[in-house]
C-alpha cells in the first residue's frame, strides 16, 4: 500500500491533479482537508487530499 499527498490553492487544481494521478490505480481511500487563514486583508485557502492506493 502506498500513499501520495496532493497540496492545492484552487480546488479545481486539486480535481484535476487527483483525476490524473488515479486513472491507473487501484484506490483504498481518499480523504479531503480544507484550511483556510487570513495573511492582511487576503483570504487564503488550501485544498489537500491523502490518497491511499495499492
Amino acid at each position: 500500500m502506498k500513499v501520495k499527498v496532493f497540496d492545492c490553492d484552487h480546488e479545481s487544481d486539486l480535481e484535476a491533479s487527483i483525476n490524473e494521478f488515479i486513472q491507473d490505480k487501484e484506490i483504498v481511500d481518499i480523504k479531503f482537508s480544507v484550511s483556510a487563514s487570513v495573511f492582511g486583508e487576503e483570504q487564503i485557502y488550501c485544498f489537500s487530499a491523502l490518497i491511499v492506493y495499492k
